[in-house]
């Protein structure tokens, strides 16, 4: 069942950067940008949205991160997208390196998703019952995730992860959890502790509302402390019932995990009972085809997913071995649904996403130029004097203003969040859309070209020497 995902690998493992025909993705976005490296944006159109949508929404907003909370001023409001650009309702056009979050990883409003997916439309946009499309896009999913012999799809990454919990214990008759500092996996009650992303971005406790009850279960580690982890199974004997983390944490900035940090997490997990759950809704399908566990060799028991596999539209999944999935209902007695889960349209999306990211050479060349982002950004800092760091997993990437690697949330926030807030304006304002927040990972696509990193870094170093 896994030679699909061999034979994927094989190829990603001797493709080059050269394999991979750009013409393919980037040719079909306008590379041309009126590069500034002083600020020519207004927001007046933005300013007078987002002050209406403050009278209607909380916040304004649909979504925490998005109110810019942690970067001051006001978020700008999108008119459009396409390829590796986004344009605001006043006209201003970006270089966005948010990508919707992540799902964005074949570029904007792909032409070849687009089309799959108004063919389906004509068809109906919700079902409610069984479609040959969900078998498809499970397929390829079992194919490509090494730990996945089941899927079940819902509609976020937040009910991927509310399933995910919920089954774990059932399976396992274990009731406590280890999650890491840091390490988000959803707004779900029992996650919300040390959670990172929104929570730390805006500054608030993790949540008001969370009953004490929803959190005594669950307990916290340090990322890449191994140490930390055992002391909590030692304290807490045959009664955990897994370890859950993101392999590549996205949600405390970008912080890459030491491959003996999940070596050690797997065989503690094996000594101890307990499950090893990779959160992989960001770093599914975007650090590798087969997601971490691929990038690391490292097989989880069970993975949450979401973002890419639903190609930009809503969509989450969470898969296993089958003998863990078959305690889902209607297979099994714990109980998880929803009613537009497995929908045609974003079913649709991520088959046609995944043909196109299954493709030789793809993850080599969104590791390649997520590094020369990285690597050129570093060095425009340094040169001007600025402590910064950062690194790259496939097409995920980040930096801190920090002296030293950052390897937990607790190195994460001693990072200089007023010096992170006063460069994402100033890029913004030259035309460079990053994540309005410190804590959260960058995303490159297939549709950014060479041009396009190369006047990022050059709008960069113009910013890094005015701060």
């Amino acid at each position: 069942m896994k030679f699909a995902a061999g034979i994927t690998t094989a190829l990603l493992a001797i493709g080059t950067a050269s394999a991979f025909a750009p013409q393919s993705f980037a040719a079909k976005a306008s590379s041309s940008l009126n590069i500034a490296t002083e600020p020519v944006y207004t927001f007046t159109k933005s300013e007078e949205i987002f002050a209406e949508a403050q009278e209607l929404m909380p916040g304004g907003v649909s979504s925490p991160v998005r109110a810019f909370k942690s970067v001051g001023g006001n978020p700008v409001v999108f008119d459009r997208v396409k390829g590796a650009y986004a344009w605001d309702v006043d006209g201003n056009k970006y270089i966005d390196f948010v990508g919707t979050w992540g799902p964005a990883i074949l570029g904007h409003a792909d032409d070849d998703v687009l089309e799959a997916v108004t063919k389906t439309m004509a068809k109906g946009t919700s079902f409610g019952a069984p479609c040959p499309l969900e078998n498809e896009l499970a397929k390829a999913v079992i194919a490509a995730v090494p730990s996945v012999e089941m899927v079940r799809f819902t509609n976020s990454g937040t009910e991927a992860c509310m399933g995910m919990i919920r089954l774990v214990r059932a399976f396992t008759g274990r009731e406590k959890v280890i999650k890491f500092e840091g390490c988000y996996h959803g707004h779900a009650d029992s996650f919300l502790v040390q959670a990172g992303s929104g929570v730390a971005t805006l500054g608030l406790p993790d949540s008001p509302g969370v009953p004490a009850s929803a959190t005594k279960a669950t307990y916290c580690a340090e990322y890449n402390n191994l140490d930390s982890v055992k002391a909590i199974f030692d304290e807490n004997k045959d009664e955990i019932a897994a370890i859950i983390l993101e392999p590549v944490v996205g949600n405390s900035g970008f912080i890459k995990p030491d491959k003996e940090f999940l070596e050690g997490l797997r065989k503690l997990s094996e000594e101890n009972g307990a499950l090893l759950v990779f959160d992989e809704v960001m770093t599914g399908f975007r650090v590798a085809y087969g997601g971490a566990q691929e990038y690391f060799g490292i097989t989880p028991d069970v993975t949450t997913m979401g973002k890419v596999i639903g190609g930009g539209l809503p969509v989450g999944a969470y898969g296993g071995r089958r003998e863990i999935m078959e305690m889902v209902a209607p297979a099994g007695p714990m109980y998880q649904a929803g009613t537009l889960s497995g929908n045609p349209l974003a079913m649709t999306a991520g088959i046609e996403t995944l043909k196109k990211l299954s493709q030789p050479g793809v993850y080599a060349e969104l590791e390649r130029k997520s590094q020369k982002l990285v690597d050129g950004i570093i060095a425009a800092g340094k040169k001007y004097g600025h402590s910064i760091t950062g690194g790259t997993a496939g097409g995920m990437f980040g930096w801190f203003f920090n002296e030293a690697p950052v390897t937990n949330f607790a190195e994460a926030s001693k990072s200089d969040s007023e010096k992170f807030g006063k460069w994402h304006r100033m890029m913004l304002e030259r035309g460079v859309y990053l994540a309005p927040s410190m804590y959260e990972a960058g995303f490159m696509s297939m549709a950014h070209t060479d041009e396009d990193i190369e006047n990022t870094i050059a709008i960069a170093d113009e910013v890094l020497s005015k701060l």
